[in-house]
């Protein structure tokens, strides 16, 4: 197994919160259990690696979390893309660190 560098938390926040926050973020859903998510991480960090001025919230998801139920997320891992509070992009179970690029091209173009 492989261990993820920063875990999935509870970050008790509510959707409102996020929709608040100022400038890129990229919302990520999973648990620290699960191996899809483990095997994404590689991808993950490759792709944000190359990024400055993103900010990158891990957010466990699971049965009774209604953060993940707000965004509509049903798989793992699932990242949500937001400028300024609203979607832009979003990965389901991303493949390859492209996959992530991708996205984050599209998303954070301006205008």
């Amino acid at each position: 197994m492989r261990l993820m560098r920063t875990a999935y938390q509870d970050l008790g926040t509510t959707r409102e919160h996020i929709e608040a926050l100022p400038g890129p973020t990229l919302l990520e859903f999973g648990t620290n259990w699960c191996g899809w998510c483990q095997g994404a991480q590689p991808h993950i960090e490759a792709a944000l690696a190359e990024q400055t001025g993103l900010r990158h919230l891990k957010e466990e998801d699971g049965k009774g979390r209604r953060l993940g139920r707000a965004f509509g997320v049903k798989l793992w891992p699932t990242l949500v893309l937001l400028r300024d509070g609203q979607e832009v992009a979003r990965v389901v179970r991303p493949a390859s660190a492209d996959d992530i690029r991708q996205a984050l091209l599209q998303g954070l173009a301006p205008g």
